[in-house]
């Protein structure tokens, strides 16, 4: 006789495993299913090459939700985020801008490019706290619905306005820019040397099919930004034994909640009977049956792909179908034999232990994204490089080292050729740009992973490799994600949810997602 569940969670990524966690901690008997052998979608670690452990797609974290941190005691499950403080910006011209936990310093080198920058630069960070303040509210509630008459939806409006009546006249306006301006435009409002606001905007691309000058981008800036006040963890860090730590800290709270979690578990559909789910069909054929089921997935995959789009409405599928989830960046994971020794600041210290990023300037940012635009991918990339193992030295054998890097543009979809035939000129473009700043790079490469957009959705199950699952646009936040009438982590199916980054708040380690439609639902089965 089959064995029933109160819950089944389609995906073993952060936002499944934490929606598994809050439901059986409310006392479920939940199953956890994912398709590869090893947990956490795109927050996993493997040892890709003997000796070396890759964070092989998402490398950082910051914006991991503090009460979910405290809910599932995840520190007693190893949880261990080591800083990553600095922020190195080596120029063409040998020169460099250098960012990093001693303020001072930092503003020293600041007025070094720009003594009127060095005046603004508190002021704008003071301004960005209290702006992550105001939309950090935003991320831990449920999306009301303002065209809905419902009392529930009222009452969130209510609160919605009252917390941004709450603002002032003044921070009110600057969020309404942050919502709407390019990343570009809104920097330029308070910085003048290109070094530091090609740095900052590169945070506002970050996941986007967007350049720095794109409207729309300054809200990006402002998400990857809020990690500085969460709890604890005021600034990018690094978890230990790389993200699928991350993950494995996740299934150990989960599974001390009575969580039964599988690998190698692959659903190929979800069952529906008289417009309400319940179970799933795996590859091999076998069902599973349950009350409920919950995808983790991206909209596209929980809405044309695991179910009979008999069960979706027209409208639905339309909206869905026209949902933007272009992938646009790519990783590239390196062993090395030694050190990088970058040429602005030769030999070991604390630069290494940090984030080195490609972008001189904004035209350079944009240009990237020029190439991006027609179909190609970047001959000279914007790059966020960290050397994981300066920070953890257990990701790599004494004396050796592993190289992770962020680049911004690898379109999905490519206007010549494929990305199985581009693989290696991508990894080529990117330790080429690499090498003009770090001079050594290529003498000591002993091996070099490429990631392409393609390769994370083959091996993720991540929708043309949208680190999001969906682009954090305007049009596709709050209650528009992933659209109208769905953002409340409900489906047209009954007893069907979603719990993705695709759904609010958005893409990143944050776990939100899970949580809040964990919530949901227990609110539903009450």
């Amino acid at each position: 006789m089959s064995q029933k569940y109160d819950a089944i969670i389609i995906g073993g990524g952060h936002n499944g495993l934490i929606n598994a966690a809050y439901l059986a901690r409310a006392g479920k008997k939940v199953l956890v299913l994912e398709r590869r052998y090893l947990l956490g979608g795109a927050t996993v670690t493997e040892e890709i090459y003997p000796g070396f452990k890759y964070s092989v797609f998402s490398y950082v974290v910051s914006i991991l939700r503090p009460e979910i941190i405290r809910d599932l005691s995840l520190p007693k499950h190893g949880l261990t985020i080591l800083p990553l403080e600095s922020t190195l910006t080596p120029l063409p011209n040998g020169d460099y801008l250098y960012r990093d936990g001693d303020h001072f310093r930092t503003l020293r080198d600041i007025a070094r490019h720009s003594p009127r920058d060095a005046g603004a630069y508190d002021d704008y960070s003071r301004e960005m706290f209290f702006m992550a303040k105001a939309v950090k509210y935003m991320l831990g509630i449920i999306p009301s619905d303002p065209t809905s008459l419902n009392p529930k939806d009222l009452m969130g409006l209510a609160g919605l306005g009252k917390h941004l009546r709450s603002l002032g006249e003044e921070k009110l306006y600057t969020l309404t820019k942050l919502m709407t301006m390019s990343a570009a435009d809104f920097l330029e409002q308070w910085f003048e040397s290109d070094p530091l606001k090609a740095t900052l905007s590169a945070s506002g691309i970050i996941g986007t099919y967007l350049g720095p000058r794109s409207p729309g981008t300054a809200y990006v800036l402002l998400h990857h930004y809020m990690g500085e006040i969460d709890g604890a963890f005021r600034a990018w860090g690094f978890q230990k034994g790389g993200t699928g730590a991350i993950v494995d800290a996740i299934a150990g709270a989960a599974r001390e909640f009575g969580v039964e979690i599988r690998t190698d578990a692959g659903v190929t559909e979800v069952i529906v009977k008289n417009g309400r789910a319940t179970g799933v069909v795996m590859e091999n054929g076998d069902e599973i049956q349950a009350d409920i089921v919950v995808s983790s997935l991206d909209p596209k995959r929980t809405f044309l792909d695991l179910v009979d789009q008999k069960y979706v409405p027209d409208d639905l599928l339309t909206a869905i179908r026209n949902f933007k989830i272009r992938g646009s960046s790519a990783k590239i994971n390196m062993a090395l034999d030694a050190a990088p020794d970058v040429a602005c600041m030769p030999g070991y210290g604390p630069h290494l232990r940090g984030a080195i990023s490609i972008s001189p300037s904004l035209d350079y940012i944009e240009r990237a994204y020029d190439d991006a635009k027609y179909g190609d991918f970047s001959r000279r990339p914007y790059i966020d490089m960290i050397i994981p193992s300066m920070i953890d030295p257990d990701m790599a054998p004494p004396g050796k080292h592993v190289m992770s890097c962020f680049v911004q543009y690898a379109p999905y979809k490519l206007r010549e050729g494929t990305w199985d035939e581009k693989r290696e000129a991508l990894g080529d473009a990117v330790v080429n740009t690499l090498s003009e700043y770090i001079p050594n790079l290529k003498d000591i490469i002993l091996h070099r992973q490429v990631v392409t957009p393609l390769d994370t959705e083959r091996l993720t199950g991540l929708t043309e490799g949208n680190i999001f699952q969906g682009e954090l646009s305007l049009s596709q936040l709050f209650f528009l994600r992933p659209v109208p009438g769905y953002a409340k982590y409900r489906t047209p199916i009954k007893n069907y949810y979603q719990c993705g980054s695709g759904t609010h708040p958005g893409g990143g380690i944050t776990g939100a997602p899970g949580r809040l439609a964990a919530l949901e639902i227990l609110k539903d089965r009450s």
